[in-house]
């Protein structure tokens, strides 16, 4: 049973920035890929960012250059640096994990960007 939990969520201003975490938990080995996805209220939810089993990251366009998705594997854990952050980033955050044929949610961090 893997369980994932994140963390670094909260209320900050236009411009700011934040890190989040995500702690994958468990006898795990290596995900395939783990990334962390959005939800605004009343929206779909929709990827923010990967990175594969072999450190590859990928980013929606719309966070380019200004988020960056890394891991530390010691840890099982990965991260979402996220600078220069918009009111339209304003969503609850949620990271995903992948070991084949295995998908697991974390509970999701809200993030609200306002000023």
């Amino acid at each position: 049973q893997v369980q994932l939990v994140e963390s670094g969520g909260g209320l900050v201003q236009p411009g700011e920035s934040l890190r989040l975490s995500c702690a994958a938990s468990g006898s795990i080995s290596r995900a395939n890929v783990m990334g962390w996805y959005r939800q605004a209220p009343g929206k779909e939810r929709e990827l923010v960012a990967t990175i594969t089993g072999v450190g590859i990251p990928n980013y929606n366009d719309s966070v380019k250059d200004r988020f960056t998705i890394s891991r530390n594997l010691a840890k099982n854990t990965i991260y979402l640096q996220m600078n220069s952050l918009k009111p339209e980033d304003t969503a609850v955050y949620y990271c995903k994990g992948v070991w084949r044929p295995l998908e697991v949610w974390g509970q999701g961090t809200l993030v609200t960007v306002s000023s």
